[in-house]
């Protein structure tokens, strides 16, 4: 049986875009000062490309912030929030770690949980836009994102906050409906960890340059200096240390991705493959797809469940699956999420080949097959 010729299925950091090699990186300016011309050009560059590509509306900022996408909504989170109520949207573990930090960090006094469990979505109608409202976009760990912004008001008065990480770069964001993006260089584009994306609307730079927030803030979560927004953030100058190697890294994912036709074959690319996953499941007797609205179904953290199987088996099973595919090097980083329901998850996103998807599912089917038999 044929194996994929590249393994790589985590969900961040994710699959390198295809045919990478160190030699990519050797334009990195080491050894400089991110503050020099050369290198805060390269940081720039990162930005500039990154909008075309999306296609974000002029006047939006965009920002390369520290501590990846956990970052960027931390400095969204602790900045913006206060003046509203908020509303959050929870239906996975990293939308739940925005709905715990709002509420018992910085302790809002008027918070509204919106809950789903795994597989659904909450009640997307009984967000009130008179508020804020925090969500994902994709949920990262139980493959179910967003179909669409039609429950998003238009003449809203509250900010809608988007942590978009397994999103971006591999499903069209409705940019007119959001007011702050955030995402990370480790996953549609394949590139290293650390370094977070922090886009805002000229909505959000009004409420950060008109509220001051009740609680100190850290010197990596300021974005405004005597109440004005801090420019420089938004043109390559970062707020702390930023690896070169990474911004080479992600330079060359971009450029990989303007190569192949932008965000049109990007997007393409990512929904083939779950084309690929969902034939395969359609024929399969033992999967199915987390998600229970085929319309929810995420294109790049794709999570299957066991259909007959619950409780200790279940997590007994994907245990023993997890570790077949890695021994067998067919299906690298595949467990589900520690926190989700018992199953597997694959990373599908714009820079998996679906040749190699299809030729993981069937070990997939082996992998059932001898977890069983050790039960």
């Amino acid at each position: 049986m044929r194996k994929p010729a590249r393994p790589h299925f985590s969900s961040g950091p994710c699959a390198k875009r295809p045919g990478f090699s160190l030699a990519a990186l050797e334009g990195a300016l080491l050894g400089r000062s991110h503050r020099a011309a050369a290198p805060k050009a390269k940081l720039a560059e990162v930005i500039e490309r990154s909008r075309a590509i999306l296609g974000m509306p002029e006047g939006w900022r965009l920002g390369i912030v520290p501590a990846s996408d956990t970052g960027a909504v931390e400095m969204a989170l602790w900045s913006l929030l206060g003046p509203r109520g908020v509303d959050v949207l929870a239906w996975e573990s990293f939308s739940a770690e925005w709905a715990n930090d709002i509420t018992k960090e910085l302790k809002l006094p008027d918070v509204r949980l919106l809950r789903a469990p795994y597989g659904k979505l909450p009640d997307l109608g009984a967000v009130d836009w008179a508020r804020d409202c925090v969500f994902v976009w994709n949920g990262t760990t139980s493959g179910v994102r967003l179909a669409h912004a039609d429950w998003i008001a238009p003449d809203r008065e509250g900010l809608a906050i988007c942590d978009a990480t397994s999103a971006a770069f591999a499903m069209d964001l409705p940019w007119e409906s959001l007011d702050v993006v955030t995402w990370s260089w480790q996953k549609v584009l394949g590139g290293e960890a650390a370094h977070g994306m922090l886009a805002l609307s000229p909505r959000a730079v009004a409420r950060l340059e008109s509220h001051t927030p009740a609680w100190p803030l850290p010197k990596i979560f300021r974005l405004t200096k005597g109440g004005k927004l801090i420019e420089g953030i938004f043109r390559g100058e970062t707020i702390n240390t930023p690896s070169m190697l990474c911004v080479e890294d992600a330079l060359d994912g971009l450029r990989w991705a303007e190569g192949i036709g932008g965000l049109t074959a990007l997007v393409g690319r990512a929904e083939r493959n779950l084309g690929v996953v969902a034939d395969w499941v359609a024929r399969s007797d033992w999967a199915d797809f987390l998600a229970e609205d085929p319309a929810t179904r995420s294109c790049t953290s794709v999570c299957l469940r066991f259909r007959d199987l619950a409780g200790e088996e279940a997590a007994a099973t994907a245990k023993r699956m997890a570790a077949f595919l890695d021994a067998e090097g067919v299906a690298l980083d595949a467990a589900h999420y520690r926190d989700a329901p018992p199953g597997l998850r694959l990373w599908c996103g714009a820079t998996v080949e679906a040749a190699d998807v299809s030729d993981a599912l069937l070990w997939l089917d082996a992998a059932w097959a001898e977890a069983r038999r050790a039960a």
